[in-house]
């Protein structure tokens, strides 16, 4: 159990919390999962798996911590939380953050080099490309490796101060070996069954990165452009339909791309071009024939209205491609460059001449070419006209995507088949979105799908591709008889392992096989994870408990690619939803109320913040936040919370000083134990619910058993009619902050908490300080098992059963604060505690309205007011007062008037009706002065003939 090593500090303060709980928490296995508990006892999270490649910044804190709060939440629900963390550490980032930290590149054609070390190792803000050293795959992997085991190492660091419960014995890679196996059998069950297929097909192709880029990762740039107004010859045909000999123009922002020209087409319903369908035009300056064809996509405002089909200048290009049959006439290579040789249709040698001088350029050098040539020709008109115009980019990619033609591997995600996609939209339907609108994203993301989704990626740290594909007798790969490995030989290499059936001296040899060296994309891995983290492959016990899970927590931004991704694999897979809630949170704000991204630069590191202000206080700025909603960036709002969480400790002194259970805790934890026990009657019984005797954790508790001394306990204890207004109050407030907490509104649950938290320390705890000092001086040591009035027994137990609750309330947003106070005078740790119960309070409360409390206050402020505007101490007396009190709480007031005199150090209290008073008959019907007719607001609590001492 978690044991109390030091007493109550004199000076109570959050700073150091974090190491000292830290190291306990992992010493004692708090957050450890109980493999043991059944399902109906297990919540499970499928926590996002951060990228591995530099640094975590403030946005990962605040979306983590929504995530925690309702882990904790649910563990004090009596659930076995299963919570493990993962890093996601394959792809594009990590590997250019490998060449840039050691300054290398990944050269598949060179041989492994033992015992290799980089030129660089940090410290270099970037290598440039030209001077990276080229090094094996082999090596550049180890150096992968390398660099995100130290990033994980930091990574967990810092989640671990900023206090996340994960149980830290189950963290996963996305690249390890039982990763890569997981991946790899879903890829083969899939391909058994025809869901995953290669096909040679036009692709989004990253010409930086030389690789192939899916849907889901493009993102459009407003990019600055030209619109060249370009010649096409009419053929004879052309001229025949239209009687006229005159030229057709067309507007294009690629002229690079006139040799990949393969058709002009125009909107049907656009009475300009019909007479051109179906004839012909020749291309400038290649003076190749194409067909003048309709379809729908071409736009009559855009350009001239007449557009040229390129194969392949952007994705409606593709569209045109294939619904028109067209033919292929590709020009751009995957560097990025005009290919050596010209297409077919190139023929004549004045387009063979043309072509010539453009092959080998950048697009950005052959279009200047073109234009020039264009332009001595005279096949242009006018000058350029400059546009902006979004251009599709990868997310990570620093040029505009191209596309080319190549062969890749996909997974069918409804973007080709429709019932497919029909079943993928049911289960968006049935996936509870927190909150929900965001639901229609999802929808609007499946309704939008192009094509089958592309996972293959030309790149080198990652999952590979397991299969082989067998050689003919010229050495030609077979590509529609891939060889697959067997299950139990997973995970595989295929640039590395040899085919099945086959040997070493057979690879890449005549009648032998090769490898294929792809391999898969990022999200391919990653929508595995509830898989992967439930032990699909390898623990079929645990994947029973675990799956589908309860919770995908995630950003908004990769609904379209992580939960869409998650979602198709377990529908192929196992026909059910991944899981039961998806939460997803809200961006981070600068100040220019702008999305925080490393891409912008623009984010800010968390550590700072959290050593600065303490990690309760960023963890209630993250929990101020509602799901799916923005937040700024307010390091006003954590000083917020670092007051709050101070508050807490420096309330709970009091709240267990003036009961002497403080005393008592100072001799022993035993002791504060036994005086909690006494002090309460029994309702706190000196064992946490759900904890054997000695304060060890029993899976599963029952969380009806909270409190449940108090619903066999006579308590006239609690007497008071302000202590069981404050109980009644904070029944209320446990009931709501329950109801947000199922509705996932943590939100709503910490300010219910809070307000109600500073109303207790505000008002209650000032109304009843002497009552529950029963006469000792206050700070005084006190005996807990001396007699005492039972006034002051009834104020002592209520202030140590709020307290205990209000721990509660607050253990999910402020961990490190509740644990501390927990620790003072309560065996075990509040993080297995239960979820506090209304029932028991309210017993307590014997069905006194709560609003006695705020009007007590409202009563103490009156009071405290004559005192401020005299510009007097608070100590000072009142010799005599009258208190002005709006009907319906003049009964709660006077209830409290002792409480209230001592508070305000009153000697003489007259509590009127204010409604009475008006009265003329009624002594205090006007100002203190006398000086004005002007009739009060009898619905406004006020004072009047005050006389203060001297």
């Amino acid at each position: 159990m978690v044991s109390m090593t030091a007493r109550i500090p004199d000076k109570a303060t959050v700073d150091g919390l974090e190491d000292r709980w830290n190291s306990v928490w992992e010493e004692q296995g708090t957050y450890r999962f109980d493999a043991t508990a059944t399902r109906e006892q297990v919540y499970s999270i499928d926590t996002p798996p951060p990228t591995v490649s530099g640094s975590l910044h403030v946005g990962h804190v605040f979306s983590y911590t929504h995530t925690d709060v309702v882990a904790r939440y649910q563990r004090m629900r009596g659930r076995e939380v299963f919570y493990p963390m993962g890093w996601d550490d394959n792809g594009l980032p990590t590997e250019r953050r490998v060449q840039n930290y050691f300054g290398v590149r990944c050269d598949p054609s060179l041989p492994y080099v033992e015992d290799f070390e980089p030129p660089h190792s940090g410290g270099a803000t970037s290598v440039k490309a030209a001077d990276q050293v080229p090094i094996s795959r082999r090596n550049f992997i180890e150096l992968c490796e390398r660099l995100t085991e130290e990033d994980e190492k930091q990574f967990e660091a810092l989640w671990r101060h900023l206090g996340l419960s994960v149980d830290w014995s189950r963290t996963y890679q996305t690249v390890s070996p039982s990763s890569q196996a997981v991946a790899q059998q879903a890829f083969l069950r899939s391909l058994s069954r025809g869901e995953a297929y290669q096909a040679e097909a036009p692709t989004l192709w990253d010409v930086t990165f030389r690789t192939a880029v899916a849907q889901a990762e493009l993102e459009d740039r407003e990019r600055p452009g030209a619109y060249h107004r370009v010649a096409f010859e009419k053929c004879a045909d052309a001229e025949e339909a239209t009687g006229s000999y005159e030229s057709v123009w067309i507007e294009t922002t690629r002229p690079e791309l006139l040799p990949a020209c393969v058709a002009l087409v125009a909107h049907p319903d656009d009475e300009r071009y019909q007479p051109l369908f179906g004839t012909h035009v020749r291309t400038p300056l290649f003076s190749v024939e194409v067909p003048v064809v309709p379809h729908r996509l071409a736009s009559p405002d855009k350009g001239s209205g007449i557009a040229m089909i390129c194969t392949f200048g952007d994705v409606t290009d593709v569209i045109w491609w294939r619904e028109l049959g067209l033919p292929m006439r590709s020009v751009l290579g995957r560097d990025g460059r005009i290919l050596p040789d010209p297409p077919a249709g190139l023929e004549s040698p004045a387009a063979q001449a043309a072509y010539a001088e453009l092959a080998g350029k950048t697009v950005f050098s052959a279009q200047q070419r073109v234009v020039e040539m264009l332009t001595e020709a005279d096949l242009t008109e006018g000058e350029p006209r400059s546009i902006s115009h979004p251009v599709k980019f990868f997310e990570k990619g620093d040029k505009p995507l191209e596309i080319v033609s190549s062969r890749q591997w996909y997974i069918a995600n409804g973007g080709r088949d429709e019932s497919l996609r029909s079943a993928l939209l049911a289960r968006g339907e049935a996936l509870d979105f927190l909150p929900a609108h965001m639901g229609k994203r999802y929808e609007n993301w499946v309704n939008g799908l192009t094509g089958d989704w592309l996972i293959s990626r030309q790149r080198f740290f990652g999952v590979p591709i397991p299969v082989w594909y067998p050689l003919d007798s010229a050495g030609e790969p077979v590509w529609d008889s891939p060889i697959v490995p067997s299950e139990d030989a997973l995970p595989v290499d295929p640039s590395v392992d040899v085919a099945p059936g086959y040997s070493a001296d057979q690879r890449d040899a005549p009648g032998g096989f090769t490898g294929e060296k792809d391999i898969m994309d990022t999200w391919a891995t990653s929508s595995l994870t509830p898989q992967i983290v439930c032990g699909w492959r390898d623990d079929p016990a645990l994947f029973e408990k675990t799956f589908p899970m309860d919770l995908r927590p995630q950003g908004q931004d990769i609904i379209r690619t992580w939960l869409f991704s998650t979602v198709v694999r377990s529908h192929l897979e196992h026909d059910v939803l991944p899981w039961k809630h998806a939460s997803i949170s809200g961006w981070i704000l600068d100040p220019d109320r702008k999305k925080m991204s490393k891409s912008k630069g623009n984010v800010v590191t968390p550590m700072g913040l959290l050593e600065q202000h303490g990690s309760d206080a960023v963890r209630y700025w993250a929990a101020s936040a509602r799901l799916g909603t923005d937040a700024a960036f307010d390091e006003g709002q954590m000083k917020i919370g670092r007051r709050l969480a101070n508050k807490v400790l420096n309330a709970a002194k009091f709240a267990l000083g003036a009961p002497g259970i403080a005393t008592a805790a100072n001799v022993s934890l035993d002791e504060g134990m036994r005086a909690t026990k006494h002090v309460t009657g029994g309702v706190i019984d000196g064992v946490f619910d759900g904890a054997a005797a000695d304060g060890s954790v029993s899976a599963g508790h029952d969380i009806a058993e909270h409190n449940s001394a108090a619903m066999d306990i006579p308590h006239s204890l609690v007497s008071e009619p302000l202590d069981r207004a404050l109980l009644a109050g904070l029944a209320d407030v446990v009931d709501a902050a329950t109801a947000a907490f199922e509705a996932y509104d943590h939100t709503r649950a910490l300010e219910l908490a809070e307000s109600y938290f500073w109303t207790f320390c505000d008002d209650y705890v000032e109304l009843v300080k002497t009552r529950a000092y029963d006469g000792a001086a206050p700070g005084e040591d006190i005996d807990p098992f001396a007699p005492c009035s039972p006034g002051a027994a009834s104020a002592r137990a209520t202030l140590t059963i709020a307290l205990e609750t209000f721990l509660r309330l607050f253990a999910p947003v402020l961990p490190f604060a509740a644990e501390e106070v927990w620790s003072w005078f309560r065996p075990g740790t509040v993080h297995r505690a239960a979820w506090p119960s209304a029932e028991p309070l309210r017993v307590l409360a014997s069905s006194e309205p709560a609003a006695l409390v705020d009007a007590a206050g409202e009563a103490l402020a009156a009071l405290r007011k004559i005192k401020s505007e005299a510009k007097v101490s608070q100590r000072t007396e009142l010799v005599s007062v009258d208190l002005l009190v709006p009907e319906t709480k003049v009964a709660g007031v006077r209830a409290a008037k002792q409480d209230l005199m001592a508070a305000g150090r009153v000697r003489s209290l007259q509590i009127v009706d204010a409604v009475l008073a008006l009265d003329p008959g009624v002594d205090g019907g006007g100002p203190e002065d006398g000086s004005s007719g002007e009739i009060a607001d009898p619905t406004v609590m006020r004072t009047e003939n005050a006389v203060l001492a001297d």
